[in-house]
């Protein structure tokens, strides 16, 4: 009997220290952006943030918070502020803040530029002229962002542009190993075909000059899906408005919901 007690004594007192553990972590990522300073900054700056209720205002704290506990921001040629930080969690948030069975994206390391930048990572170069970049080969798991286009793309609420989001849009994209405009993980099989046939379609109308999509869209189908998300979320109601079916698609992918 006293066996017995003594077992049941260590395995509660196990259980104890596990889930307090566990409780311990989960609160300290609640508390990393509870300030009134980042609160009001996201609901200033985050336009997505600030169009959700109470409850999913805190979820998307609390996975800004783990995003940010799992990548690191380093500033290349200039300084990375709180700000910079949050504005580049909240990029990585957006995309799959409604998909539930996202876990990390594959990503270390975001190195933040002043400016804009070549292929071998070089600014102020005659060829610097790229705002964002998913690195591949060496640079595999690292992203390089541009900070003056991290910035404008919140600022500017109205240009349908987003570096961050794009970028972010394309590891979502390579999460089922290749960056092609298919993320199958956040598209059912049945809506593929539809998917690249509306895809094929709208390119044709950007090289025809038919379409307010930005024609960097028509350079392939992997840009195409990031530049269409990102007029998606920066201005959602023109995209219903000017492309209805683009929008419903996009729409299912992000949100998992058909729109009435």
């Amino acid at each position: 009997m006293l066996s017995f007690l003594f077992l049941c004594a260590v395995g509660f007192l196990l259980y104890y220290l596990l889930t307090r553990t566990k409780r311990e972590d989960e609160a300290s990522l609640d508390t990393v952006l509870v300030t009134e300073i980042d609160e009001s900054f996201l609901a200033k700056e985050v336009l997505f943030y600030s169009s959700l209720n109470s409850d999913q205002k805190l979820h998307f704290r609390k996975e800004v918070a783990h995003f940010l506990s799992k990548v690191l921001i380093t500033g290349v040629d200039t300084v990375v502020t709180e700000e910079d930080r949050i504005l580049i969690a909240s990029s990585a948030v957006i995309p799959i803040f409604h998909f539930q069975q996202w876990e990390d994206y594959p990503l270390s390391e975001v190195m933040l530029y002043s400016g804009a930048i070549n292929l071998d990572f070089e600014t102020n170069s005659h060829d610097s002229n790229i705002l964002g970049m998913v690195g591949t080969g060496m640079m595999e798991g690292k992203m390089a962002l541009s900070r003056h286009a991290l910035r404008e793309g919140f600022q500017n609420k109205t240009d349908k542009h987003n570096t961050a989001i794009h970028e972010f849009i394309h590891l979502i994209d390579k999460a089922d190993g290749v960056i092609d405009g298919v993320p199958k993980i956040l598209m059912d099989n049945s809506y593929a075909l539809p998917w690249l046939k509306l895809i094929r379609h709208k390119i044709e109308e950007i090289k025809k000059g038919r379409s307010d999509i930005d024609a960097y869209g028509a350079t392939n189908l992997s840009e195409f899906l990031s530049v269409s998300g990102e007029y998606f979320f920066e201005r959602p109601d023109l995209l219903k408005q000017k492309h209805p079916e683009l929008y419903q698609l996009l729409n299912l992918m992000f949100t998992g919901k058909i729109s009435s």
